[in-house]
């Protein structure tokens, strides 16, 4: 195929770093193509090279990369073919191309945008550079693109600035950004990585039509199979800098060739999983806690709930007029009203999107956050604590029995410890054993997550993602917990080195006799992890039910629209786009008269619909009338 046929193509392109003791190449020839008004989607884990490729493309490699090879843009305008590579970095050619007729989307909408600017002075600038158009007509296309963005208020949004927007709303203003000059190629690197499912799939729909509305071709860089599943025409699988299979995306979701894409596909967690069907993950961690600590005896008697929690809410207090002073307040219900027990030995799945007040629930039984009304219980067989009022030795004993485990190993391990020092300092603050016994302790630690122990004396820094969240996992257990808290445990990790982490999550619960409150808006990872689920909404429990009740026939409409916004890695059961609410799945006017509140005298209250099952619904309601 001719080059000029081909809105991007790349051939042979060889990238490397100098490092010390000389250079390190990170993509070795790769080739690929990007076809006028398609979609091609590059897949693979962190470190595979996928975001220096893109970087290549737009020019913004940093000074230590070194470039071989052709990078051919050809303008839809003109016809026009130029390679990349032989512009000067910052003269007028690249910087006429980049933002005009290449535009990339960045993974973290909140470091890409400036937080001194309001959101359309930073979108309109792209005009300003690029067009000749006056203040007036810059502000009037910022406006329309703000809106075909999905802004309701374009005019309010663009005197807005980035902090006073959602996750999801920031990325759509920077689609907005990346779009303002109606570009031939749109570069989206991980736009939906952090984002909540509903507000995923909203952003999925959102390019789907922007590209076929601009006539326009898409170069998406993700690790997630199921967006690909759902978005791509063409699928390019990297691994350490190489290409491993390239093909339609119809050829590799049906008939994968090379083992690396049949171990992604393993690895990736789905609701058609059979009871006991273990992830298949690339690199398996092989599993020691023998040495950990002493098996936990079951107590004689022991009460079969562990933690009991009965009407925790909780309200915050936001000031409305800046950051110095003023009176106009407004009250957040962050929790309300949610009681739930979690049973010995069970794992319970806590799901919702941003905003519904999960993690605020963890930090209450942490006793991180006090709660406004409400009590929590916790009885292990050795006298119930009440432990929103446990103080001095009480409480200091109630923390060796709860542990948590954090969403981003990066911020949670102090960067000036040792992994040594990280695992050693839970055991030192509570007086266990001399340091002989620490370091024992430590190294059964180590073996227990599968990390070799010549690695106690590097710093974080030195590790991957997966290997810093093991050692958070190993940090949790070296007080012998009973109940751990994982707040979003893998959100932030490839497909697998996810299916490592839970799994060594499973083999250590099986082991230890380990209890969880697991927390994340992935439903497949919880359905993986999960004997029953809760979900959340607006601070309160909408559903709650085990795990194959909740996710094979949900009644609330809340959990049906997370189960809706779901994609699958499977070409056959694609995103249903047309039934996804606009307004995300917490918009109570969609939910029908039975679930939701307008003020009546009928207020919400959990209908119990057999094993286990409630759903929060009008008082008095029939259970058949919910199910219909």
């Amino acid at each position: 195929m001719k080059s000029g046929s081909d809105l991007l193509r790349i051939e042979n392109l060889g990238i490397s770093f100098s490092m010390l003791g000389g250079r390190m190449d990170v993509v070795k020839g790769v080739n690929l193509r990007v076809l006028p008004g398609k979609v091609t989607a590059l897949v693979g884990e962190s470190g595979s090279g996928k975001s220096v490729i893109s970087q290549s493309v737009m020019g913004i490699l940093p000074n230590t990369g070194k470039v071989t090879g052709k990078i051919l843009f050809t303008d839809p305008l003109d016809g026009k073919t130029t390679d990349i590579l032989q512009l000067s970095r910052d003269g007028e050619e690249i910087r006429a191309l980049r933002g005009s007729r290449m535009a990339k989307i960045f993974q973290e909408p909140m470091t890409s945008l400036s937080p001194l600017h309001t959101v359309g002075n930073q979108i309109s600038e792209v005009l300003a550079i690029h067009t000749s158009a006056t203040k007036d007509e810059r502000r009037a296309q910022t406006e329309d693109m703000l809106g075909l963005v999905g802004f309701a208020k374009p005019s309010r949004t663009y005197d807005m600035y980035p902090f006073e927007l959602s996750g999801g709303m920031r990325q759509r203003a920077m689609i907005a950004m990346a779009l303002i000059c109606r570009p031939a190629l749109l570069i989206a690197d991980e736009p939906t990585t952090a984002l909540d499912v509903t507000i995923q799939a909203q952003i999925l729909e959102l390019l789907r039509d922007l590209q076929h509305k601009l006539n326009m071709a898409m170069l998406l860089i993700t690790h997630d199979l199921g967006v690909v599943a759902n978005v791509a025409d063409e699928v390019v699988v990297i691994y350490h800098g190489e290409i491993m299979e390239a093909g339609p995306v119809d050829a590799i979701f049906r008939r994968p060739q090379h083992a690396y894409l049949k171990g992604l596909m393993a690895a990736v967690p789905h609701f058609d999983m059979k009871p006991g069907e273990r992830l298949k993950a690339l690199r398996e961690v092989p599993v020691n806690s023998e040495t950990l600590w002493a098996k936990k005896k079951r107590v004689e008697n022991a009460p079969e709930v562990l933690v009991s929690v009965r009407g925790l809410t909780k309200t915050f207090t936001t000031r409305k007029s800046g950051l110095f002073g003023g009176k106009d307040k407004t009250l957040v219900r962050a929790v309300d009203g949610v009681s739930f027990d979690i049973y010995r030995g069970e794992c319970l799945g806590l799901v919702g999107e941003s905003g519904s007040g999960k993690t605020t629930v963890s930090k209450i039984l942490m006793r991180a956050v006090t709660p406004d009304t409400g009590a929590v219980s916790f009885d292990d067989g050795s006298g119930k604590i009440d432990v929103l009022a446990a103080q001095g030795d009480a409480l200091m004993e109630l923390r060796t029995k709860i542990q948590m485990v954090f969403q981003d190993p990066v911020s949670s391990l102090s960067p000036r410890m040792t992994v040594q020092n990280i695992l050693s300092e839970p055991l030192e603050i509570h007086g266990r054993g001399d340091s002989d016994y620490r370091l024992e302790k430590v190294r059964a630690l180590m073996s227990a997550i599968g990390l070799d122990q010549r690695y106690l004396n590097r710093y974080p820094h030195s590790f991957s993602g997966g290997q810093r969240q093991r050692i958070g996992i190993a940090r949790a257990l070296a007080l012998g917990p009973q109940l751990l808290i994982c707040d979003e445990p893998v959100s932030a990790l490839d497909v697998s080195v996810q299916a490592q982490i839970l799994n060594l999550l499973k083999d250590l619960q099986k082991q230890l006799g380990l209890t969880y409150l697991f927390i994340s808006h992935n439903l497949a990872v919880v359905d993986y992890m999960a004997d029953r689920i809760a979900v959340m909404c607006g601070g309160r429990i909408v559903e709650i039910a085990p795990r194959e009740i909740i996710l094979r026939n949900p009644v609330h409409p809340y959990t049906k629209a997370l189960l809706a916004a779901v994609p699958f890695p499977d070409l056959d059961r694609p995103l249903d786009f047309e039934t996804l609410q606009a307004s995300g799945a917490s918009d109570q006017r969609a939910w029908g008269p039975q679930f939701s509140t307008d003020g009546s005298d009928r207020p919400l209250a959990p209908a119990d619909l057999g094993d286990g099952h409630l759903v929060l619904a009008r008082r008095n309601v029939d259970p058949r009338e919910l199910r219909s």
